[in-house]
């Protein structure tokens, strides 16, 4: 037996997006976003309110990054999610987080957090939702496998679980993607 529960914002899994961007006055932001993902080939869209310093600053700059939040810095993502840099300008700082300007776009990357997408502002669409297009992806090299590829087991990124408010963390392999499909054909 199944139950309906209406019409409702549940989708699994909703990554731990952390968006960095840059104040008019160079200081580094970042906040906990979990409404965004992959919006076509190299391109990303996130869902922000306009109030958000974040969005200030990407329109303002014209470049955000997003780092995938993982287990170790659950506590971390948390903070900058629920404390707006609009009244605690040095919320990074007190998160302990650091960071290093991007070589590709005008923003910081988290040190802490080891992959990041570098991103230029391409539009704000008619629902206000950010269209980014990716120009780098940054990898800190501990969670690269002996193949050079990412290892997701190394990485940890976490996932929001909107039914609960609950983070958890993505790592299991249950199969082979484009692969494991053929075995009915």
């Amino acid at each position: 037996m199944r139950k309906n529960f209406g019409a409702n914002t549940w989708m699994y899994p909703l990554p731990v997006l952390i968006v960095g961007t840059y104040d008019e006055n160079g200081n580094a932001n970042a906040m906990n976003a979990a409404w965004g993902g992959i919006y076509d080939v190299n391109k990303v869209i996130l869902c922000l309110s306009e109030d958000h310093k974040t969005t200030q600053n990407i329109k303002a700059k014209g470049a955000f990054t997003i780092s995938f939040a993982d287990a170790s810095h659950t506590v971390e993502a948390d903070y900058i999610g629920i404390v707006s840099a609009n009244k605690v300008p040095n919320k990074l700082e007190k998160a302990g987080f650091h960071t290093t300007k991007s070589e590709y776009v005008d923003a910081p990357i988290i040190d802490e957090l080891p992959m990041t997408l570098e991103c230029k502002l391409i539009k704000i669409n008619e629902d206000g939702n950010i269209i980014g297009e990716i120009v780098n992806v940054n990898v800190d090299e501990s969670v690269i496998s002996e193949n050079g590829k990412i290892d997701i087991s190394k990485l940890r990124p976490i996932t929001y679980d909107p039914i609960n408010n609950n983070y958890i963390v993505l790592g299991e392999k249950v199969g082979n993607a484009f692969s494991d499909g053929k075995n009915i054909m």
